[in-house]
């Protein structure tokens, strides 16, 4: 299978690494396009995947398509290749906020689309997909799909009126989770703990704590009282982050990206 990739930023590169890590395609079969030529060198360099600047040689020659630009670049993009698209590709958007029913519009024409909505811990393999499909995309295919995101990490199929929402959660939140990691580590700086061993430790604490959750199958909740001592200084922590209504800002925080998704 011919794999090509109209867009090379940080996420396709994630995508194309891990399909060549697992196998599911070998260099040769794959073509990525970007307009800056110094970055294509050096992705054939590294990768010793084909490159070129031109989109509708991507389109042309492969039998998977991903469209990996930004929301604002698509629709150029699909005006510039929508002619050369055949029935029988699959086409696979990573862009947030446009919907299969407005990707359909845009080429005008029956396309099999699967819509997607990757993160970038996808870059060290931990990511979290969620992917959805239109009608003309086969049971088969959409194992493919899920083939594919599950090299870079978890992938679920769910309903697109969801995908929103799958954006604000697993799209975004890697955002407040650095902005978390940064201020624990502040916090202990503050308590006298050099700041690289800070941040090490604090990002560990955050990889445990996730690794702990998935594999023991509790509730976040019975972790959470699980360190609580009566008494205890993590209780006391608990008081205060109630107080100045963490949980609230984080769910306030997931909504508002949820509506300015809904605006793309």
């Amino acid at each position: 299978m011919k794999v090509g990739m109209i867009g090379a930023g940080n996420m396709a590169e994630a995508i194309w690494g891990g399909m060549l890590h697992s196998g599911f395609c070998k260099p040769e079969d794959i073509i990525v396009s970007r307009r800056s030529e110094a970055a294509l060198e050096k992705i054939q360099s590294q990768y010793g995947i084909r490159t070129t600047t031109d989109n509708v040689q991507v389109a042309k020659e492969c039998d998977l398509l991903f469209l990996a630009v930004k929301p604002q670049f698509l629709n150029t993009v699909i005006t510039e290749i929508k002619e050369v698209i055949r029935e029988e590709q699959i086409l696979i958007s990573i862009a947030a906020g446009k919907t299969i029913e407005w990707l359909e519009a845009a080429f005008a024409k029956p396309i099999k689309l699967i819509r997607t909505m990757p993160n970038t811990p996808a870059l060290v393999g931990e990511g979290c997909t969620g992917i959805c499909a239109n009608e003309q995309v086969s049971e088969e295919e959409k194992e493919l799909a899920l083939q594919i995101f599950a090299s870079v990490g978890k992938a679920f199929f769910i309903e697109e009126r969801l995908m929103d929402t799958v954006g604000a959660l697993s799209g975004s939140s890697p955002a407040y989770v650095f902005m978390m990691i940064e201020a624990m580590a502040d916090g202990a700086v503050a308590g006298g703990l050099p700041r690289t061993q800070a941040i090490e430790m604090a990002a560990q604490t955050f990889l445990g704590s996730a690794k702990l959750l998935l594999e023991s199958g509790k509730h976040p909740g019975q972790l959470k009282d699980m360190v609580c001592s009566p008494g205890g200084t993590t209780i006391r922590g608990l008081q205060v982050l109630e107080e100045r209504a963490l949980r609230g800002a984080i769910i306030d925080a997931l909504q508002a990206c949820i509506e300015q998704s809904k605006k793309l």
